[in-house]
């Protein structure tokens, strides 16, 4: 009889020591949980210009990211990020860091713009007055961390040269003097051109 008293009191201490959850075998927890089993990548010291810290993943593993920027027809800027490896989480996803998910952030010129869990946004033509700036995407986990290759970010930068257009003038990429743009790729920090009017 005591071979039935003896689970059955390991059980009741297992629910007083660590809540019903706590008696789950591991992998049954993160199976339900949605987060990766094991932790992901190797955080760095070096950090981003916000503090967070770089999240480093082997090249084969690495998301990838592209940003293409054309203006609109209603004085602004249409963003479109193109991914590689990558998902955007949706909004109130679990603070965790999971191999190819996160969000990306929208600079201009360096300053923090948006965060963005699309692909798409629209740039108002205040944040990009006359001249050229750099629209820079960059990836992070959705812990907060960057996603980053031999030590550096994995993002995108396009460098948009705006002009104040004639009165009536719509800015477009391809009329010189009015608005255009040329883009630069940096995944891990490396820059490939492409030609004028992206980066991706």
């Amino acid at each position: 009889m005591s071979w039935t008293r003896r689970p059955l009191t390991l059980l009741a201490v297992c629910v007083l020591l660590t809540g019903a959850a706590g008696c789950a075998s591991g992998d049954a927890r993160e199976r339900g949980s949605g987060a990766s089993p094991t932790p992901v990548g190797t955080l760095l010291e070096d950090r981003d210009t916000e503090g967070r810290p770089y999240r480093q993943v082997a090249q084969r593993d690495a998301p990838d990211v592209g940003i293409e920027v054309q203006p609109d027809a209603a004085d602004g800027w249409n963003v479109r990020l193109s991914v590689r490896r990558f998902r955007f989480s949706r909004a109130g996803a679990a603070g965790a860091a999971v191999a190819g998910r996160g969000l990306a952030h929208l600079y201009v010129d360096g300053r923090l713009v948006t965060r963005l869990r699309t692909s798409e946004y629209r740039l108002a033509a205040r944040l990009v007055p006359r001249g050229t700036h750099h629209v820079t995407a960059r990836l992070y986990a959705d812990d907060g961390t960057a996603w980053a290759v031999d030590g550096r970010p994995v993002e995108s930068t396009a460098d948009v040269t705006a002009s104040e257009p004639g009165p009536g003038a719509t800015p477009s990429a391809s009329a010189p003097g009015e608005a255009r743009t040329q883009g630069t790729r940096r995944i891990g920090g490396r820059g490939s051109p492409h030609r004028a009017g992206k980066a991706s």
